[in-house]
């Protein structure tokens, strides 16, 4: 294994979209949702220990989480949990994760991943990150992994590639055209014919010297605030010092703000069972079926009847009955029930919020 490896786990997000099961005090990816007895963040480390030394992984998380992450993973010291102060989307983010690993090892190769992704094929999936990490130790460029996709969806963003341009020792990696964002459904039908667009996976390989000069270049604000603290990272002092760093930092993604406006862009076309597990029909979809393709996912006793493709997740000691149902979803947390009709999910977020305004916070 190489030492010069390291990896970034972003695990701050609240996953709103899974609400109620997912709620701020308890988010997504710390939930077991394939009632494997690991949760999504667990199995995501897992797979990363198989490529970096465990010394460094590192996890990027909201200073919420931090119990959260001890007991998930108590391996990790506390120099290897980069707590952050408020959201501030993924490039402050990973600009706060490159200077703490700068102070250890300014020549790293890092691979970022999200922490709550399904993958289903963890051979090949290792396979393409070690391919990954072999490809920028030997050039200075910024890789992304695309996922082929299999049907024309409208929840993940494309990647569309150069398919004359590609890197002659594993021709599966292409230069980039451009990164387009989610699209409606015929544009998506279009982006499959053409055969050269993949589905964005928002995971990164670069080597730190690569990272750090297109902040210098697509990000400057952001390089700044957080290069002027340097210093102080690893020491007492800076706990306070990121507290006004991000407080001064603006919200950005890494794809809007440096991946789509760089030059040395590169995407190593992937093929390993892979789900971003982004709404409630995505976890449907990967669940196991009734005999009336229901995924039941739930500890307690369940009674249908003329139901059919549902997803029902409940607490256990509960017995439920559902009569008469199609395509809904029916979730209930500690003291909230949700029953929402699956082609409507989109709407789970306006009734976070307002659920929120009428009852606080407590409920989300």
């Amino acid at each position: 294994m190489n030492d010069n490896n390291y990896c970034v786990i972003m695990a701050g997000g609240v996953g709103t979209r899974f609400w109620p099961l997912s709620k701020t005090t308890y988010p997504k990816q710390f939930i077991d949702f394939l009632g494997v007895g690991k949760s999504l963040l667990q199995m995501t480390f897992q797979r990363f220990e198989q490529v970096c030394p465990v010394s460094n992984i590192y996890i990027v998380t909201n200073e919420l989480y931090y119990d959260l992450i001890k007991k998930q993973l108590p391996q990790l010291t506390d120099e290897q949990i980069i707590l952050e102060p408020m959201r501030r989307n993924t490039a402050p983010c990973i600009a706060y994760a490159s200077y703490r690993i700068k102070k250890r090892n300014p020549d790293a190769n890092v691979i970022v991943s999200p922490s709550d992704h399904i993958i289903f094929n963890e051979i090949a999936f290792i396979e393409h990150i070690k391919s990954a990490l072999a490809c920028i130790d030997k050039n200075p460029w910024l890789l992304t992994l695309g996922i082929r996709p299999t049907r024309p969806d409208t929840g993940y963003g494309y990647i569309q590639y150069n398919d004359k341009n590609r890197y002659i020792p594993d021709r599966r990696i292409y230069k980039v055209k451009v990164f387009t964002e989610k699209p409606e459904l015929d544009l998506a039908k279009k982006f499959i014919e053409s055969g050269d667009f993949l589905w964005n996976a928002g995971i990164f390989a670069w080597k730190l010297s690569a990272i750090f000069k297109a902040f210098k270049m697509y990000l400057p604000d952001v390089d700044e605030l957080f290069e002027h603290i340097e210093d102080k990272i690893g020491t007492p002092e800076e706990k306070p010092a990121i507290a006004k760093t991000y407080s001064l930092c603006r919200s950005i993604s890494i794809d809007y703000g440096i991946m789509e406006k760089a030059e040395n862009v590169n995407v190593l076309s992937s093929d390993f069972g892979w789900s971003d597990l982004g709404t409630w029909t995505a976890l449907f979809e990967q669940l196991k079926k009734d005999e009336n393709n229901n995924a039941i996912a739930s500890q307690s006793d369940v009674f249908t009847y003329k139901t059919s493709d549902c997803i029902i997740n409940t607490p256990k000691n509960k017995v439920v009955v559902v009569q008469g149902l199609k395509d809904y979803i029916i979730s209930e947390s500690n003291d909230i029930l949700l029953i929402c009709n699956k082609n409507d999910e989109q709407q789970i977020r306006q009734f976070v919020t307002d659920v929120q305004i009428k009852k606080g916070d407590e409920y989300v």
